[in-house]
């Protein structure tokens, strides 16, 4: 883990997101914002969290200014570690199905989002090894 609490791996990521967006790295915009979302969905609350609707002149409508408001749920820095390694996962897994159909232009694609995520996480049980064709 980190030493710096606000130097969490979302910040990092943010970070190197406007990096790539001004360098027009499309590789690299598309794998940090598709993980940010991810950390992001990892937020939200499960479905039936939410306030308790009520009755009223309207059918399930709450009441009251921000009643409907609901805090969004606590993912601690460990946790978005996981969910980005899981995302690097995903796409070596990817790539490999899609070398195996001979869409080598994808599967570098892929190898290149994943290399763009590993530094944000550290290494992790060989996953580095794979990013490399």
């Amino acid at each position: 883990m980190h030493d710096r609490p606000l130097d969490s791996i979302r910040a990092r990521m943010r970070r190197a997101l406007v990096n790539a967006m001004k360098q027009r790295d499309d590789a690299a915009t598309s794998a940090l914002r598709s993980a940010l979302a991810a950390i992001d969905n990892a937020e939200a609350l499960r479905v039936g969290a939410a306030a308790p609707l009520a009755d009223g002149p309207i059918a399930g409508a709450v009441s009251g200014v921000g009643a409907a408001e609901a805090n969004r749920r606590e993912v601690t820095e460990e946790e978005m570690v996981q969910i980005v390694r899981g995302e690097i996962a995903s796409r070596l897994a990817a790539a490999a199905e899609y070398e195996q159909l001979g869409e080598d232009a994808q599967a570098a694609r892929l190898r290149a989002e994943a290399a763009v995520l590993a530094p944000l996480t550290g290494p992790a049980d060989g996953d580095l090894q794979e990013l490399s064709p």
